[in-house]
C-alpha cells in the first residue's frame, strides 16, 4: 500500500508541475503532502529507519503529534521509460531470485521467504553484467562509517544541502550533462548481488540492515556489489547481516555511496562491450558464447530480476537516479537513547 501510495502522490506531483517523468534526467519537484504509515507489512523497514520499532501506536502519535522526516525517492528507468519508484531496496541477483520464487509460494504465508531463501542460496545463481555510477562528491560520511542515521542528523543536513545547491546549478549549466558523464565509472564481472540501500533497510531479523550507516535525506544510496564467490562465504556475509561484524569486511563485497548507476546484464550489452570483457578476460570462449546467446540451452540463468521494495521488475537494464527530499512522512528520525552520567542519584534528571 505505501509504494502505491508514493507513486500516486509522486507522479501527480510531477505532472501537476509540468515535469515528464519518463525522462530519467529529469529533476523531480519535491511533494508537499507527509505520509503517515501504520506497521502492518513483512519487514516494516522504513518503520524501523524513520521511527526505530515497528510499533503502531508509536507510529500513530507521530502522526498526531505532526512530526516531520524529509526521504529520498529512486526512481528507476529503463531505456526512457519510467518503471517505479524507490525508497528502501533495490536488489538484483539473489534478493531478486528469492523474491520471484517466493511470489509462487504466497500460500505459504510469511514462511516463504525462508523456504525461498534457502533455495536460492542453495542455488547459488550469478549473473555477468556492467555496473556504472555516479559517486557522489563534496558529501561527508562513508558506507563503512560507525555513526547512523539518527534524529536531527547532520550528514542529512550537510549533505542534502550541498545536493540541492549541485542540482540548482545543473539547471543553469548547460554542460551539466557533459560534465557528469566524465564522473561515470565502471565495473564489469560476475555477481552474486547488487544491491543499492536508500535507508540501512533494518527488520528484526537484520537490526543493523543492508548497509547500517545508509542515510534517510543525503541524497545517495549505498550500492553493494557482492561479486561470485563459494557458497560458505556467501554465507558468511548473509550472516553479518544478524550480527556486529563489518558485512562488507569480504574481500568479494564492495560498497559505494552513489547518487546515480545503471545496470546492463551480459546478453544486453553491445557487441565492443562483450569484445573488451574477452580482451579483460585474456582468452576467447566460444561454447560460453553460443550459451550465453542462447540461453534455452539451459546451461545456466542469463538474467535475474530487480526486487524494488518488495515488487519485481522484468526489466533487467535500468537507471537509477537519487531525488533528494522528494518526500516526507510523519516521523522524525531514530532517537538516541539518554545515557546520564550520574545514574545513582534520580534527581539530577
Amino acid at each position: 500500500m505505501f509504494s502505491e501510495i508514493i507513486h500516486g502522490l509522486v507522479w501527480r506531483t510531477q505532472i501537476d508541475n509540468g515535469v515528464d517523468p519518463n525522462c530519467p534526467d529529469e529533476d523531480l519537484s519535491p511533494c508537499s503532502h507527509r505520509i503517515g504509515i501504520i506497521p502492518a507489512g513483512s519487514t516494516d523497514c522504513i518503520c524501523f529507519a524513520t521511527v526505530g520499532t515497528n510499533d503502531p501506536v508509536t507510529s500513530a502519535l507521530h502522526i498526531i503529534v505532526g512530526d516531520s522526516q524529509p526521504m529520498d525517492v529512486c526512481s528507476v528507468h529503463h531505456h526512457n521509460m519510467f518503471l517505479r519508484y524507490s525508497v528502501s531496496l533495490l536488489g538484483y541477483g539473489f534478493y531478486g531470485d528469492v523474491l520471484t520464487d517466493s511470489e509462487r509460494k504466497r500460500w505459504m504465508g510469511p514462511a516463504r521467504y525462508d523456504i525461498s531463501g534457502l533455495k536460492m542460496f542453495l542455488t547459488h545463481h550469478y549473473y555477468e553484467g556492467t555496473v556504472s555510477y555516479l559517486p557522489a562528491r563534496g558529501i561527508i560520511g562513508t558506507p563503512r562509517d560507525a555513526g547512523r542515521c539518527r534524529y536531527g542528523c547532520a550528514v542529512c543536513q550537510h549533505n542534502g544541502q550541498i545536493q540541492s545547491e549541485r542540482a540548482e546549478k545543473y539547471k543553469t549549466n548547460e554542460d551539466s550533462e557533459c560534465a557528469d558523464d566524465g564522473e561515470w565509472r565502471t565495473i564489469r564481472g560476475k555477481f552474486l548481488a547488487i544491491n543499492a540501500a536508500s535507508m540501512s533497510c533494518a527488520c528484526p531479523r537484520s537490526p543493523k540492515g543492508l548497509s547500517p550507516a545508509a542515510h534517510l535525506a543525503d541524497g545517495t544510496t549505498d550500492l553493494i556489489l557482492v561479486r561470485k564467490c563459494s557458497r560458505f562465504n556467501f554465507l558468511r556475509h548473509l550472516l553479518r547481516h544478524t550480527n556486529k561484524d563489518d558485512q562488507f569486511d569480504l574481500a568479494f563485497v564492495e560498497v559505494h555511496r552513489v547518487v546515480r548507476f545503471r545496470f546492463t546484464p551480459r546478453y544486453c550489452q553491445s557487441d565492443s562491450d562483450l569484445e573488451l570483457d574477452l580482451l579483460e578476460n585474456g582468452k576467447r570462449q566460444i561454447f560460453s558464447q553460443i550459451c550465453r546467446d542462447h540461453p534455452a540451452c539451459g546451461c545456466t540463468r542469463t538474467n535475474s530480476s530487480w526486487n524494488c521494495d518488495g515488487e519485481i521488475l522484468t526489466h533487467t537494464a535500468i537507471d537509477v537516479r537519487v531525488h533528494c527530499r522528494l518526500i516526507k512522512l510523519f516521523a522524525r528520525g531514530i532517537e538516541e537513547l539518554q545515557v546520564f552520567a550520574d545514574l545513582s542519584n534520580p534527581c539530577v534528571i
